[in-house]
């Protein structure tokens, strides 16, 4: 197995997001990334460098507007008067019938979709890298250097949209990866274990049948995303029935969790992919600052294993996960069966 990292990274720091109203603490912090690169040296898995990919596979994914916005809105934001430290939006348009505005107060409601995507002055350095970092593994993998590749991505990706950031996503790593593996491979498939919904992965493939998309998370009635990821939402167009969506119980433990796991594993293989990206959400752990789904380092263990034993060239994208005792144990335990690999 091959990891990667960009020390830039870290430049992305919020210090805190609003819930249910509340200013808090920010939970997608460095010190995540800090975990995660302390298991790799427990597992002496060494840390590759992460190249420079350029915009070839981000624009693929995420539009020039968008793109503009995260790199040049920093400065124009501190420009108004009594600017915040961080940027968060105080509007949304009604997207059907809206026009994209050209004041910095209006693009900011355009392109972050929701109060959870602060954006600071290291934000672009930070979320760039994270995806050049998501680049770096999905090129080593297609290159034939590996068989499996763990993107050490921070901040994650999978609720970002072509052309806006949600949920402490900005770039959408997984599937900006996907298009450097199709270069390669004709056939990929994303299966998303993140506790939340995958809506942003979800929407750039809604179209298209070149990219499963799989995503098992807590039923969106009563968690985020809220209005995205119901069993019912299947794509649309050629991309009809290549959407796939298991919304499961609050509360669901491993005994539970498992045999749907066993359905979403047998529908990737029906679809007889190529190479398979798991985007890994931590953020299920029964010991999560969330506290939503209840599955045990034991079935992150078991969520490994099952997708190793599909035995196909194996992307895995880090995705939420958030600072607990057991949240390094855990991605030990996933990687841990990919190790011989």
């Amino acid at each position: 197995m091959k990891a990667f990292y960009h020390q830039d990274q870290s430049q992305h720091f919020p210090k805190f997001y609003m819930k249910n109203g509340k200013p808090i603490a920010a939970r997608e912090v460095p010190e995540r990334g800090d975990i995660f690169r302390n298991v790799l040296s427990e597992l002496g898995i060494e840390i590759e460098e992460t190249q420079d990919h350029g915009f070839s596979f981000i624009s693929k994914v995420h539009s020039p507007d968008y793109l503009t916005f995260l790199q040049t809105i920093y400065p124009k934001w501190k420009k108004l008067p009594d600017a915040s430290e961080e940027i968060i939006p105080k509007s949304h348009p009604v997207r059907y019938s809206a026009s994209y505005p050209s004041d910095v107060v209006g693009q900011v409601g355009w392109h972050l979709m929701d109060t959870s995507c602060p954006v600071g002055p290291g934000t672009w350095s930070g979320v760039y890298a994270s995806a050049q970092t998501a680049i770096s593994a999905a090129d080593s993998i297609a290159k034939g250097t590996t068989k499996t590749a763990y993107a050490v991505c921070r901040p994650p990706g999978h609720h970002a949209y072509p052309d806006g950031g949600a949920g402490f996503c900005f770039l959408n790593n997984s599937a900006i990866a996907a298009e450097r593996l199709l270069e390669t491979y004709p056939r990929v498939a994303i299966l998303d274990v993140d506790l939340h919904h995958g809506n942003g992965t979800q929407a750039v493939f809604w179209n298209r049948r070149d990219v499963l998309t799989v995503s098992i998370h807590a039923d969106p009635a009563n968690c985020y995303p809220h209005y995205w990821g119901y069993a019912h939402e299947r794509g649309e167009g050629s991309g009809y029935g290549f959407n796939l969506n298991y919304p499961v119980p609050e509360g669901t433990t491993d005994k539970d969790y498992l045999p749907v796991l066993e359905q979403a594993l047998e529908q990737i293989q029906s679809y007889a992919p190529d190479a398979i990206i798991l985007a890994l959400g931590l953020d299920a752990s029964e010991k999560d600052p969330f506290a939503v789904l209840g599955i045990t380092t034991e079935g992150f263990a078991e969520i490994g294993k099952r997708v190793d034993d599909l035995g196909l060239p194996t992307l895995i994208v880090q995705e939420g996960g958030y600072i607990s005792p057991v949240l390094g144990d855990n991605l030990g335990a996933v990687l841990k069966a990919f190790s011989e690999r």
